[in-house]
């Protein structure tokens, strides 16, 4: 998902995608450890998307759009 579309999300929905894509990077740590990947891209996928989540609602929050 791209920073403009994540822009037009709610706080809210952006704070549900968070907590998705880090339980999704953990379960994706747990099995790099047990099994290995078959593309170990996917973590640096997920942590950068966390990333720009992360991003978007600090701007957010500092631009005084997030919801009280």
């Amino acid at each position: 998902m791209k920073a403009n579309e994540i822009r037009d999300l709610s706080e809210a929905e952006i704070r549900q995608r968070i907590a998705e894509e880090q339980r999704d990077l953990t379960d994706l740590r747990f099995r790099r450890s047990v099994t290995g990947l078959e593309n170990p891209i996917v973590l640096r996928e997920k942590r950068r998307e966390v990333a720009r989540l992360k991003t978007v609602l600090n701007q957010k929050k500092a631009s005084g759009e997030a919801e009280a």
